[in-house]
């Protein structure tokens, strides 16, 4: 695409392969953006490019590993350019009570999150800043907002990614990179379809506007705050929720 709110512009998505993920990533390409599809599966990302079709990159990486970091956005300018905006995507859940969980799983949640994030938030900034401008968006949870029982590993992660994206806000605006935030609620992906039907269902009802969101309605929120649409926003945190827990 030639036209759209990203034309000429180049982004990176972690966790693209699938999911919300993968609905950033085909929503930037569709409003002209040139996009890097980062997963730890560089295959599975592949196969996601390939759907989206030309200026498309797809890539593995680690996002909890400073140097797989570097390297992807270091590629990414190298294809297309430029890196305008970036993405902090890719997560994972290992649920369990706090009696039950293991050091273990709590490190790796927030090891994918909120190290991952943090590492995406200061590779991509040291590009942007030289720029003179750039948006850069992280993903949290509404579970940030309110905590879920049986995810103190993945509520605290969510939570952390708004204090680090509001204080990256304040370091980078003077440089023209913004750092905003998104917090879906009840999303139907991959993950939440491993949900026991019971748990979904009274989530689902719990949602004033009755009924569980889609990933395209997330990408939404992120295109906005990618795109010039919102230039005079930085350190704000969008819930895309229907409502729940407004």
């Amino acid at each position: 695409m030639t036209g759209g709110l990203l034309s000429g512009r180049a982004a990176v998505v972690t966790g693209a392969a699938q999911g919300i993920g993968l609905a950033i990533a085909r929503s930037l390409h569709a409003q002209g953006a040139k996009v890097a599809l980062v997963d730890l599966d560089g295959d599975r990302a592949g196969q996601a490019a390939a759907e989206l079709g030309g200026a498309v990159l797809p890539l593995a990486c680690d996002v909890t590993d400073e140097e797989s970091m570097d390297t992807v956005l270091r590629r990414t300018v190298e294809e297309f350019g430029s890196l305008d905006v970036h993405v902090n995507n890719a997560g994972i859940t290992r649920d369990a009570s706090l009696r039950k969980m293991t050091v273990q799983d709590f490190e790796a949640v927030m090891d994918v999150h909120l190290k991952g994030t943090w590492l995406g938030v200061r590779a991509a900034s040291a590009i942007m800043r030289e720029a003179g401008r750039g948006s850069i968006v992280n993903m949290s949870s509404l579970s940030g907002k309110s905590g879920n029982p049986g995810q103190t590993n993945y509520s605290a992660a969510k939570a952390g990614i708004v204090g680090l994206t509001k204080a990256a806000a304040k370091e980078l605006a003077h440089k023209g990179v913004r750092v905003n935030a998104v917090q879906p609620g009840l999303i139907r992906t991959p993950m939440t379809e491993a949900m026991p039907s019971d748990v979904f269902a009274e989530r689902e009802a719990g949602v004033p506007m009755k009924r569980a969101g889609e990933p395209d309605e997330v990408a939404g929120a992120v295109l906005f705050l990618a795109s010039d649409l919102s230039s005079y926003m930085t350190g704000a945190v969008l819930e895309v929720g229907g409502g729940r827990l407004m």
